[in-house]
């Protein structure tokens, strides 16, 4: 097991973020779907969940990345330089 224990804060890290991340969508759904509809909702709804979820992911990944153990700094540099290109 002492192979798996540099990784203890990312599992609790990327868990909780998750699970958080997650948790404040359904609020944020549950607040639109409540809302009466009116012409163009259905629209305006998806325009603002999509990228709220692409947002939410892409933090999710880039705190997954760097509270990973790496040996070195520069697999981390890379993923978070492509996440910032992309």
């Amino acid at each position: 097991m002492a192979a798996l224990a540099g990784w203890e804060n990312f599992y609790v890290i990327v868990g909780s973020s998750a699970g958080a991340l997650i948790g404040l969508q359904f609020v944020v759904i549950t607040l639109i779907a409540e809302i009466p509809i009116v012409t163009d909702m259905e629209r305006a709804s998806s325009a603002f969940a999509t990228p709220t979820i692409v947002h939410f992911g892409a933090v999710l990944l880039l705190s997954a990345v760097i509270s990973a153990p790496w040996h070195g700094i520069a697999g981390a540099a890379i993923l978070w330089g492509v996440a910032y290109l992309g």
